[in-house]
């Protein structure tokens, strides 16, 4: 079987002002670099803090081995698309990710599968990992269309053979769990991230987000099929962070 790191990945969202960004990216950094073998946390560390902090958290995370990411990014490489960053832009602010088809994009910026996926193909043109986000709303959930729905995003949202040509990850979000507190039961994540792992096979790392915090963390990470979290609230807050990565089994 294909080794598989955890990795536990903070998506920031539009929160934090430089001195903030700065200030739980240095915390996080001191953490790591501060803490002997047995306190690091054993899965890999991801932050995507908003595009005004990237450089200032590059810098101030560099030799910690914790890994930034970028929220978004534009199909195109360069061009006159005001307000938008290219994967390339992401990169050469440090990046080594970038967080594609979010919920919170594909819903509230009405992003479609189509655009989701000339985003990946960006991401991989620029050697960025795509963090790729699929999830059902509670609609779908209750009119037992929940996988049908993700496994359509999937197929519409990677370009062909993605899964099988180099780094990827997929992050399943029920939208109806993000940042409202709930998280779907571990029965609901469990039988949804074996029917991903069967779709995308044993080298696509399969994260859980929605609603992910240190006191459902461990129960979460210990199931089979998920290699990891995407933390939205929990992960703005250095020690909640620290404490969902310390839960890897």
């Amino acid at each position: 079987m294909t080794e598989r790191k955890k990795l536990v990945a903070g998506n920031w969202k539009m929160n934090g002002l430089r001195a903030d960004g700065l200030a739980l990216a240095g915390e996080l950094g001191r953490r790591m670099g501060s803490a002997d073998a047995s306190d690091k946390p054993r899965c890999a560390m991801l932050v995507c803090p908003p595009a005004t902090l990237l450089a200032s958290v590059a810098a101030m995370l560099a030799g910690s081995g914790i890994a930034l990411g970028g929220q978004d990014c534009h199909p195109a490489p360069k061009g006159a698309f005001t307000g938008d960053l290219s994967a390339e832009m992401l990169a050469d602010a440090g990046c080594s990710h970038v967080i594609l088809g979010h919920s919170e994009r594909r819903h509230g910026h009405g992003e479609s599968d189509a655009l989701v996926r000339e985003k990946v193909a960006a991401a991989r043109r620029a050697g960025l990992v795509p963090v790729v986000c699929v999830g059902e709303t509670l609609e779908q959930r209750q009119a037992g269309a929940a996988w049908a729905t993700v496994d359509a995003q999937l197929a519409a949202s990677l370009p062909e053979r993605a899964a099988e040509a180099g780094e990827l990850i997929v992050a399943y979000e029920p939208v109806w769990a993000i940042g409202s507190g709930l998280a779907a039961s571990l029965e609901d994540i469990a039988e949804m991230h074996a029917a991903l792992r069967a779709r995308l096979g044993a080298a696509v790392r399969i994260l859980y987000g929605g609603s992910v915090n240190p006191g459902n963390a461990a129960a979460i990470l210990a199931l089979a099929d998920v290699d990891g979290a995407l933390v939205g609230g929990a992960s703005l807050d250095a020690q909640a962070f620290w404490s969902i990565a310390r839960s890897c089994p």
